[in-house]
């Protein structure tokens, strides 16, 4: 007995294919179903479900477009019949995918009203809530659909079906469309309003040590979804007050020596991103939120570190009481003042210098200045001076003018080893530096000035002549503050 070839008989099966769509074509059939959708109500359901079927084909798309069958269909997603609109919705759906010009002209003839009533009305029906997700999804990058769902209930209704979702492709979906809805502004608030956080914490808490594939895609499609949604810091603040912030910790405590990276990164964004509104600040630092970051500072993982010590820099920002707190934990500190020195990792390098300058800036007390000074932290802020980034050289000018304006005589040894007054006067000749680099100098001068030994340097450096050429600078806060220090310099009250 012989046997074909498989290749032959796919060949065969192809051809036989295409025979049937060029007859298909040829038939007439879809003139034939547009007249049923028409003017049947009794055979039209059928039709609906035979043209979905047909319309699964990518050939058959185009003899369905030029039928006119889309506007035919589009009345029926009115109707009452569950069976009518999943044929309907998925017939529609097939034929506008991948279709820019159809999908927009779906918007514009106000199909979104449509979908949402769907989603409303039918919100238990699996297989309709499932076509019109898809259809959701489908639409949702288009702006012209997301104007058009702001101004409707959709975001109700996603986080009801995010909240009943059981299986993981559901999840996956309702995630899909959140996501493409979350980058408009006005459905950001609605989704915050509608409690997604709260949804996205339960969650988050639910799928927590869980280590299959399917859960880690779920989990990290959860932050990412935080993440989009703490743009803004009314979102921020509705975040903190409903505890999203313990269930990300409690993701990195499982992920971050060896978890997904994804996972990680985005829990690490949305945590930096949750800090920055003052009042989170202050929730965030009552709940031990720093604790709980800096014994996450355990991980090796330079990516990782870089987050968190920017997270921390965010809750110390403004904050007398956190900069304490921080400023006078030894481990910490001499954490950091090793991070200072990783060449290696320049992020990592970076952040640990700007969270001691934050520490040292928003600090009033003389033992964290005498804490940073015995951790060898001082030198690091001095070199920070000189940073190629003017936002790094004023954040370490103004920390070192307001810690020796607590302490001098603390730091005045370390000033002296690691040269600031030079460091300082070059920064003052140098044309290339910012006014406001040269400003923040010339402040730090006037405290240092308080230190004979200091003083000594300043005047031996002969930083007075540059002072004077700084009087006809062509920046008038630059010209204000040269005028200063050299009335401070020369022993006269500034006027």
């Amino acid at each position: 007995m012989s046997y074909k070839p498989t290749a032959y008989i796919v060949n065969i099966l192809i051809i036989t294919e295409q025979r049937s769509f060029s007859l298909l074509r040829e038939s007439g059939i879809f003139l034939t179903l547009a007249k049923i959708l028409k003017g049947n109500p009794r055979c039209a359901v059928k039709a609906a479900q035979v043209l979905s079927e047909i319309a699964k084909n990518e050939e058959m798309k185009k003899p369905c477009i030029e039928a006119d069958l889309v506007p035919t269909l589009i009345p029926l997603l009115e109707s009452t019949d569950q069976e009518m609109l999943l044929h309907a919705g998925r017939a529609i759906g097939r034929i506008c995918y991948d279709n820019r010009n159809l999908q927009e002209e779906l918007v514009r003839v106000g199909v979104i009203t449509s979908l949402v009533r769907i989603l409303t009305d039918y919100a238990e029906s699996e297989p309709l809530v499932h076509v019109d997700l898809l259809a959701l999804y489908n639409l949702a990058e288009l702006d012209t659909a997301k104007e058009a769902l702001s101004k409707t209930k959709v975001a109700e209704q996603l986080v009801k079906q995010l909240r009943r979702a059981e299986n993981h492709e559901r999840l996956e979906i309702v995630f899909e469309v959140l996501q493409a809805l979350a980058e408009n502004d006005a459905l950001k608030v609605q989704l915050v309003e509608a409690g997604v956080q709260e949804v996205l914490s339960e969650i988050l808490l639910r799928l927590q040590g869980s280590s299959q594939a399917e859960d880690t895609c779920i989990v990290k499609a959860a932050s990412d979804l935080i993440v989009s949604l703490l743009l803004g810091d009314g979102n921020c603040v509705r975040m903190v007050q409903v505890g999203v912030i313990h269930q990300l910790l409690d993701l990195l405590e499982k992920h971050v020596e060896s978890g997904d990276v994804s996972v990680q990164h985005a829990a690490l964004s949305a945590l930096r991103n949750l800090a920055i509104p003052v009042v989170n600040k202050v929730q965030m630092l009552e709940e031990g939120v720093a604790d709980r970051i800096q014994a996450l500072l355990r991980s090796e993982m330079p990516p990782v570190q870089f987050k968190l010590l920017g997270t921390l820099r965010m809750l110390t920002d403004g904050q007398a009481d956190a900069a304490e707190i921080l400023g006078q934990d030894p481990m910490l500190l001499n954490r950091l003042v090793q991070w200072c020195n990783a060449n290696d990792h320049t992020g990592v390098c970076g952040e640990a210098n700007r969270l001691l300058a934050s520490i040292l800036r928003h600090n009033r007390s003389q033992e964290v200045v005498k804490a940073i000074q015995e951790a060898q932290g001082v030198k690091h802020l001095v070199s920070m001076t000189t940073s190629e980034h003017a936002a790094m050289q004023n954040e370490a000018l103004n920390a070192l003018a307001i810690a020796s304006a607590i302490d001098l005589e603390t730091l005045e040894e370390s000033f002296k080893e690691s040269q600031l007054v030079q460091s300082l006067h070059k920064l003052l000749q140098d044309d290339n530096t910012s006014p406001e680099v040269k400003y923040n100098s010339m402040g730090l001068l006037c405290s240092l000035l308080n230190s004979g030994d200091l003083r000594q340097e300043i005047e031996e450096d002969k930083i007075k002549e540059t002072l004077e050429q700084l009087c006809s600078h062509s920046n008038a806060n630059v010209v204000k503050e040269a005028v200063t220090t050299l009335q401070v310099l020369r022993g006269e009250a500034p006027h």
